[in-house]
């Protein structure tokens, strides 16, 4: 059994994937193998849609071995210790595995245990979250169920995996309520762990009238700490004027929950995660992606510490710079690509309505179409539902797009 790599990738997620694609189809003869524990391959963008009802959620998984890249090699384990001072990892299974460079892209890790009572209820009493592919059909069915009541929807404090997802599945919530004349007789809530609804001005703007739209009650810097599932309350933490941590309660007939995130736990005790961080996240040069310390590490997608939108867009212009520039380490030259910070979110604001939102790392729109996107738009629609999930199984992962 072989245990040392010219490459080696940990996660098979889209980073993973997309960047172990594109490597070889710059050189077909690396060595390259994709550590991954998981049989299944999930796009995960379109789970707001099935938790609006407006995806079919088979159409999100496919296996594993389908999308690993012809010339690599899949290890199906799990890292759990990282030895980069002598070039090493261990895996689950025990086995020590040894590389030339290694390419650190997991995904993030979702701390459903940070919130009391959360871990043991999602998918049960109302408790909806769109981040498990086993509990997104549970949302549309809660919301199909609400009738007239109060709808909670969460956003924590910590970056996330797709920012804007929280309140994507408001909007499309809400929306539902409107077309089936119930939202008058509703509440909606959204909690947020931010300071505001968006960090761009420009998509900031059209998003608050889609709020005053729907008559969403907004509550800003208040995280979600622990949900009383047999009573439907959730209680929040937020500091009043004084800087004193405040307690508040709020009942809820369905709750749609954004976990706090962070890195897998074996990147944040290894000494590749940022210095005294507690998220853990892989310290890569925000440019370069190289590792700030060992220059045969570099990083792609939602664990490291770009300071930008954890979103799959952004691992689209992350892995091309990656890869030049581990090619470039490779034959014994410099890094010359930058990666600046771009980043997309499509904001879904109700069935047939998007706001394609793109930004840089000083969070400036970088919009790619010849129109003004912030505004809400059907075509725009029809790119998230239609076209983005063909152009990732088809495209993304083969590294040709």
């Amino acid at each position: 059994m072989k245990t040392h790599y010219q490459i080696l990738v940990i996660g098979g997620g889209n980073a993973g994937i997309s960047v172990t694609a594109q490597l070889l189809r710059k050189n077909s003869k690396l060595e390259i193998a994709v550590i991954e524990p998981s049989e299944k391959h999930y796009y995960q963008p379109a789970w707001t849609l099935v938790g609006g009802g407006a995806f079919d959620i088979k159409k999100t998984v496919r296996d594993e071995s389908s999308v690993i890249p012809k010339g690599a090699v899949w290890i199906k384990d799990k890292v759990i210790d990282l030895i980069p001072q002598n070039n090493a990892l261990r895996c689950f299974s025990g086995q020590l595995y040894t590389y030339d460079f290694l390419v650190v892209a997991p995904g993030i890790q979702l701390d459903w245990e940070k919130v009391k009572g959360l871990k043991e209820n999602v998918g049960l009493n109302g408790i909806c979250s769109n981040y498990l592919y086993e509990t997104a059909p549970y949302t549309w069915k809660t919301l199909q169920g609400l009738g007239t009541g109060k709808a909670v929807f969460t956003s924590p404090s910590t970056p996330i995996k797709c920012g804007g997802a929280p309140q994507k599945i408001m909007y499309l919530a809400a929306d539902y309520l409107r077309k089936n004349g119930l939202l008058k007789q509703s509440e909606v809530h959204f909690y947020t762990g931010g300071g505001v609804i968006f960090g761009v001005k420009k998509y900031a703007e059209v998003l608050n009238k889609v709020i005053n739209r729907y008559n969403i009650k907004t509550h800003f810097l208040h995280n979600l700490v622990e949900i009383d599932a047999d009573n439907k309350v959730a209680y929040f933490e937020c500091k009043d004027t004084d800087g004193n941590i405040m307690r508040t309660p709020q009942e809820f007939d369905m709750i749609h929950v954004t976990p706090p995130q962070s890195a897998p736990d074996f990147i944040k005790n290894s000494s590749l995660a940022v210095k005294d961080n507690p998220l853990g996240w892989v310290d890569v040069n925000k440019d370069t992606m190289q590792h700030n310390v060992y220059k045969n590490i570099f990083g792609c997608g939602d664990a490291t510490s770009t300071p930008n939108a954890k979103t799959g867009a952004a691992i689209r212009k992350q892995a091309p710079v990656l890869v030049e520039n581990l090619l470039s380490v490779l034959n014994g030259t410099f890094p010359k690509e930058k990666y600046n910070g771009y980043g997309s979110c499509p904001l879904v604001t109700g069935y047939g309505k998007l706001v394609l939102a793109e930004f840089d790392y000083n969070n400036e729109p970088l919009e790619t179409f010849p129109f003004d996107q912030g505004k809400e738009r059907y075509s725009m629609w029809l790119l998230k539902t239609k076209v983005l999930p063909w152009l990732y199984w088809n495209k993304i992962l083969k590294g040709t797009a």
